[in-house]
């Protein structure tokens, strides 16, 4: 069976493949996600989890097969894509526009068998409705520094977690990676997902 490689540095992705019974090795992309413009919220998501996939697919030291998967997440509100918030101001800013609203949370994903060149790719989008939470609130939670390194300045399973009054769609999306989708993309590319569930000792 291959090795999952996971192209990114996400803590919360890595966490939610391995509670799913997937122990994937970590290699960073590196790929600059400032160079991509023009496309809409969902595109961008798509866009950048492709350019994460290839660049650690193209490279040399991955084991002799391999299921790389990239993954990108970005807030839609009101049109315009959020990614992680510039600084503390920035996230302030956002959670007094997101609050009592509701926004989409895209993730892209992109998984490429490095055995045999084949690739699947896909978007994930979950609703989520934040509450009307005070700018009280807010402060302190910005101050814990958690929505600096998020996109939509966010996290459901963290402090943030009350603050969320309720989601459509896939919970696991939000996180980061949506699983049912991954497993469709396994399979898409003629593994079996159980097969990728790590020995349980």
């Amino acid at each position: 069976m291959p090795v999952l490689v996971l192209a990114s540095a996400s803590p919360s992705r890595l966490a939610t493949l391995r509670k799913a019974g997937l122990d994937p090795q970590v290699i960073v992309s590196g790929v600059d996600e400032s160079g991509v413009g023009g496309v809409t919220p969902s595109e961008l998501a798509l866009t950048l989890a492709e350019l994460k996939c290839r660049a650690v697919a193209e490279r040399d030291d991955l084991p002799a097969e391999a299921l790389v998967l990239g993954c990108d997440s970005v807030l839609e509100l009101d049109g315009e894509a959020l990614g992680k918030p510039a600084d503390a101001e920035d996230a302030v800013r956002r959670w007094r526009s997101m609050r009592g609203r509701s926004g989409v949370l895209h993730t892209g994903h992109c998984l490429r068998d490095t055995a045999t060149g084949r690739q699947a790719a896909a978007t994930a989008s979950t609703r989520v409705h934040f509450a009307e939470v005070t700018d009280e609130e807010i402060d302190a939670y910005v101050a814990t520094g958690e929505p600096l390194n998020v996109a939509g300045a966010f996290t459901i399973e963290g402090l943030a977690g009350g603050f969320i009054t309720r989601i459509e769609g896939d919970h696991h999306n939000v996180v980061g990676v949506s699983l049912p989708l991954l497993r469709s993309m396994v399979r898409q590319l003629g593994h079996g997902w159980t097969q990728l569930w790590a020995p349980r000792s």
